[in-house]
């Protein structure tokens, strides 16, 4: 029987605050609790598949007969970005956060940058993507400079416009970046922010986003995978977050919708091992702009993804649903992400149904899981496999 599994993550989609989340500035934030109170929010299958059982969940109502096994997983790394999250998800916890620079990068460092580029440098300091566009854009574009910004996430951001600054361009110039930023200055992603426009008032972002991530400290999930000839298929910005080590098959997509399609396409070919699906509108369109309705439809548009994609699954497959962080889009003391819980659901033809298994300590359970199903040694990876316990 060809083994496949469908690990989809939503990115941001946090389900509670975290008994720590006071000390990340996070205290009484829940994602999912802010979008099921919308209007836009009508999620069926997700509540089928057991999202409202999961424990401390108050959103929502719980189903009698949930069709697959869940449980709420909470972070052990020591920082709430994707980098970090997606790194647990695949079994290694960081004890140590990465780098963030509230007050911008040092001078030293950016003289550097623009030494190795030949172009200025504008804003470098903590901002909105959107905002730094109209706030700086315009400055940009006279002076043929780059717009250098992080956030509360340990990123370095460089955004130019691709009628001045042609994508590729932009590419290289956060290559030369990447390369700068070890040590202490190892931010988790240098990432080429692209926009096109104008004025401040049409200055908009475009889809040609390049993520440039540290590697991962070790082995992750992707790595053993690969290493005894599984299909390891990314999809979405997972080859970014991994500097593509342990990917055998790399799908770029433009969102939610397009990473959707890509998935549903993926269902009807042949592989054994995993497809690794990030939709990245929950946190970088909703999440981070605080717009609760957007982020409640694009729920509802996952919610009908899963209504058509169960009903196809094969023998093997298993499908599993979670997130990587929180970004509560009703929280509006920051726009950052948000130290929550996230939801681990599992389904398919040998997973037994309605299976509660609380709440489990590290995202690592996810990676122990599936290497267990795949029949993959997991010895070297954090956490502990929940397989036994849902096996049908």
């Amino acid at each position: 029987m060809e083994k496949r599994v469908f690990l989809i993550v939503l990115d941001s989609f946090g389900i509670g605050a975290e008994p720590d989340a006071a000390a990340f500035g996070d205290e009484g934030t829940n994602t999912l609790g802010a979008i099921a109170k919308h209007p836009n929010f009508n999620c069926p299958n997700l509540q089928k598949m057991g999202m409202f059982n999961i424990d401390g969940v108050t959103a929502g109502e719980k189903t009698a007969a949930p069709i697959g096994s869940f449980a709420r997983l909470q972070e052990q790394s020591m920082g709430k970005d994707t980098t970090i999250g997606h790194w647990e998800i695949a079994g290694v916890v960081s004890s140590k956060p990465l780098p963030t620079f509230p007050n911008g990068f040092p001078d030293e460092l950016i003289h550097e940058f623009e030494e190795k580029t030949g172009h200025k440098v504008l804003c470098n300091k903590p901002y909105s993507g959107t905002q730094v566009l109209k706030d700086y854009g315009e400055q940009a574009m006279k002076e043929n400079a780059l717009i250098v910004y992080t956030s509360a996430d340990s990123v370095f951001q460089v955004a130019a416009n691709e009628e001045l600054v042609p994508v590729h361009e932009l590419y290289r110039y956060c290559e030369i970046a990447r390369e700068m930023l070890k040590g202490e200055y190892g931010v988790g992603r240098v990432i080429a922010r692209p926009f096109l426009g104008h004025t401040a008032d049409t200055f908009y972002r475009t889809t040609n986003r390049h993520d440039l991530s540290l590697k991962p400290p070790r082995a992750t999930m992707l790595d053993l995978l690969k290493d005894a000839g599984r299909d390891v298929i990314a999809v979405g910005k997972i080859f970014d977050i991994f500097d593509g080590e342990g990917v055998t098959e790399k799908i770029k997509t433009t969102g939610n919708t397009n990473g959707i399609a890509f998935t549903k396409a993926l269902q009807t070919r042949d592989f054994e091992g995993l497809a690794f699906v990030n939709l990245v509108d929950f946190d970088m369109l909703y999440g981070h702009r605080r717009d609760v309705a957007g982020y409640a439809a694009a729920a509802t548009e996952f919610d009908k993804f899963v209504a058509d994609f169960i009903p196809g699954m094969r023998e093997g497959d298993l499908l599993m649903v979670t997130a990587d962080h929180g970004c509560d889009p009703s929280y509006t003391k920051t726009t950052d992400h948000t130290r929550e819980y996230v939801p681990y659901l599992i389904c398919g033809k040998g997973v037994k149904p309605g299976v509660d298994l609380g709440t489990r300590l590290c995202f690592g359970t996810i990676a122990q899981t599936i290497c267990e199903y795949l029949d993959v040694d997991a010895s070297s990876l954090d956490g502990k496999s929940v397989w036994n316990e849902i096996k049908a």
